[in-house]
């Protein structure tokens, strides 16, 4: 949870952060155990304080649906106080029989292997034209496979999970998928036995009804299927309880404004993936989040409207 009052508090004053970030020490003793993060920022106790307490006018929250609805109803208690959430997603990617192959490739990658696959719009649903479907699955099997893990600070791709439980719930994941018969056309497994490495993971014709398909993993893990109109792409991708994200891949103008215009989605990138800017409103229908951040309207959040009438005297000068 955040609100303006209570950062403005912590970092108002350059004195401040001076005297909290200014050497190396410093924030190495802060930053270096779990333990100390885990007690700033993952307590209940810290999020349901600031949920009730009187003095705090909004509060925006950046998690998953599970937490936001507690923090919802927390808050409700104690009266109404508006919320702006932006919460996780199960981003389809769709690639359309006119696309570019090598671009739809690299940037369905991008979209997913970025930080791992812990990013909230990772595009870990990936629908493929039929026509196109074997030549995609061909070159997204090599490009994972090439794919370099390891310490993120050598020249490296991908590199850990950000801890044992994130490691432990992706691979959960990944046997669950397993399981419920979904093919593993590349990955699958952990990198070595020290550390959180998993390999870039692949699965192909995967249904919708698996929950590898529905539920948001926050991992390296791509799911691909096929299909043949767009009208079903649109349906199958529109399936879903987020909204926060999309992709489109295709040359074809026509096409990528049916589908942009069809999708239920904050976002939709066209022969692109994860790009930002500060001036694009980000967020997401149904349980990806509510409100925008960036741009004109995450400004709007944090005001209030207030209309003033006051009677005229004298002649009016318009009459």
């Amino acid at each position: 949870v955040s609100t303006q009052s209570t950062w403005e508090a912590v970092v108002s004053t350059q004195s401040t952060w001076e005297a909290v970030v200014s050497t190396q020490s410093t924030w190495e003793a802060v930053v270096s155990t779990q333990s100390t993060w885990e007690a700033v920022v993952s307590t209940q106790s810290t999020w349901d304080s600031l949920a009730v307490s009187p003095g705090i006018d909004k509060i925006a929250f950046t998690g998953s649906v599970a937490t936001a609805q507690r923090i919802q109803a927390r808050s409700s208690e104690v009266g109404l106080k508006p919320i702006t959430m932006e919460l996780g997603g199960k981003s389809p990617a769709i690639v359309m029989d006119t696309a570019d192959i090598d671009l739809a490739v690299e940037k369905t990658h991008w979209g997913l292997f970025f930080n791992h696959g812990q990013c909230c719009c990772a595009s870990s649903r990936v629908l493929v034209h039929e026509a196109v479907y074997d030549e995609f699955m061909e070159k997204a099997v090599k490009a994972a496979e090439d794919r370099p893990v390891g310490d993120p600070f050598t020249d490296v791709e991908q590199g850990p999970q950000v801890d044992d439980i994130q490691f432990n719930r992706v691979m959960g994941y990944i046997q669950q998928g397993k399981d419920a018969g979904a093919k593993i056309a590349t990955g699958g497994e952990r990198i070595g036995d020290k550390g959180y490495f998993i390999q870039p993971t692949i699965f192909q014709d995967v249904k919708d009804d698996l929950v590898i398909s529905r539920e948001e993993i926050f991992g390296p893990v791509m799911c691909v299927d096929k299909f043949s109109t767009p009208e079903e792409a649109i349906a199958r991708a529109n399936d879903t309880t987020f909204g926060l994200a999309a992709g489109v891949f295709t040359k074809d103008l026509d096409t990528a404004n049916q589908m942009s215009r069809g999708l239920r989605a904050g976002t939709v990138w066209i022969n692109c993936y994860n790009e930002f800017g500060p001036t694009m409103p980000f967020g997401g229908y149904r349980n990806s989040g509510v409100g925008r951040e960036n741009g004109f309207d995450v400004i709007k959040n944090y005001q209030q409207v207030k209309a003033i009438h006051m009677p005229l005297k004298g002649d009016q000068f318009w009459a």
